[in-house]
Order: C-alpha cells, then sequence, then structure tokens
C-alpha cells in the first residue's frame, strides 16, 4: 500500500503508552500498534527504497539489561534507512535524522583527520552551512569538553573536532498534515536536504573496518 500518513490512532498509542508503559497494556493493544503505527512505517519504507535504499524498523522492546529504567516499551517507532537516514514517529510528533550517530575508533580518527585538514575541513564548515540553511540542524554527540589529544584548544574547528558522532536533525510537532502525504513530503525533504553531510562524512570517514563485537 501506498504511505498516506499516520492516522490520529497512532499518536494516542503513545499518549498512552507513556502513560502506562507496561506489558499488560501493550498485549491488550498490540492491534492498534501494529495497524495505525508500525504498518504505516512499513508503507513508508517500501515508497522511500527506490531512491532512498530498503529500510529496517527497530524492534519495540527496549533493552533494559544495563538500564536502571526497567519499562519494557520504547515510546517512539524508530526506522533506519541503508542510505543513513532515521525516521521517528512518537506521541511529540515526527522527526527524522541523517548523518553518523556514534563514530567507532576508527572512524573518529579519520573524521578528526578530516576536519584538521584546511580543504576538507572548510568544505565539511560549507555543507553544515548549506544544510542548516535548507532547514535541518547539524549536531555533534557525546562531545569532548576539551581538544582532543593531537589537536591544539585554538584550531579553528576546535568545535567540530570535539564530536564523538555528527548528524543533522529535524523534528515536527504533531498537526493535521502528519496523516497525510504531506509526511512524505517533509521525510523526502529532509532526507534532500541532509544528503550533503552524510556524502562528506561518507566519503571523509566511511564504514568502520573493526571487527564487530
Amino acid at each position: 500500500m501506498t504511505f498516506t500518513g499516520w492516522p490520529a490512532e497512532a499518536l494516542d498509542f503513545y499518549e498512552r503508552l507513556e502513560a502506562d508503559n507496561s506489558k499488560t497494556f501493550w498485549q491488550a493493544h498490540r492491534e492498534q500498534y501494529e495497524d495505525a503505527v508500525r504498518a504505516p512505517m512499513e508503507w513508508l519504507l517500501a515508497d522511500l527504497e527506490p531512491e532512498f535504499g530498503p529500510g529496517k524498523v527497530f524492534r519495540p522492546n527496549r533493552d533494559i539489561r544495563f538500564s536502571a529504567d526497567k519499562t519494557p516499551y520504547k515510546t517512539h517507532i524508530g526506522a533506519h534507512l541503508e542510505s543513513g537516514g532515521y525516521i521517528q514517529l512518537s506521541a511529540d510528533g515526527l522527526a527524522c535524522g541523517n548523518g553518523m550517530y556514534q563514530l567507532a575508533p576508527d572512524q573518529l580518527e579519520r573524521y578528526r583527520a578530516a576536519v584538521a585538514e584546511d580543504v576538507s575541513g572548510t568544505e565539511l564548515e560549507r555543507v553544515i552551512a548549506r544544510v542548516e540553511r535548507a532547514g535541518p540542524r547539524v549536531h555533534g554527540r557525546d562531545s569532548l569538553k576539551s581538544a582532543p589529544r593531537g589537536y591544539p584548544r585554538d584550531h579553528p574547528r576546535i568545535e567540530l573536532l570535539r564530536h564523538k558522532g555528527l548528524v543533522a536533525w529535524q523534528d515536527w510537532e504533531p498537526s493535521k498534515w502528519l496523516g497525510t502525504r504531506a509526511a512524505y513530503t517533509r521525510i523526502t525533504g529532509f532526507l534532500h536536504a541532509s544528503q550533503p553531510l552524510r556524502d562528506w562524512l561518507d566519503g571523509h570517514v566511511g564504514p568502520s573496518e573493526l571487527p564487530s563485537r
């Protein structure tokens, strides 16, 4: 089926899940999740696949093994695209991301070398400015409070050097358009606007070459 947005029942599901994050609630309302939340996300991914590659819906269960928060379910649905994009729906509305959220050690080494180098570093600054003019905001992740080892504190791109991840992000509060094809338009608009950042990261950082844990 063609994606035509998420019905109001999707937001209602997450509003109620936030109030009662329990297995009892989930089992009683699983059909609502499958029909109003997950099915539209899968239709969206199918529509996006010809241009952005296949996508994967993340599991709704939280990993609580090492968390003090033992609530069993995520209060959002998230999906990842092969091209690097991320889509999320919750009671707060729609959000999209793109970039590299958490750099592995070898990726981080290549990222910092590219940021420090004048040509590639100034190119990244131009890319960020271009992305932000289009609407998304670019954020660093897990940033150091001081300069990384081996780099001067007065480097002209010290703020970028401190980051351990770099992503473009945009979110929208719930509105009537979320239940229409306009949601698809906003998502693809974000993916196009943020692609220059992903291209820079793919070209200068690339995937981790370390063995998987």
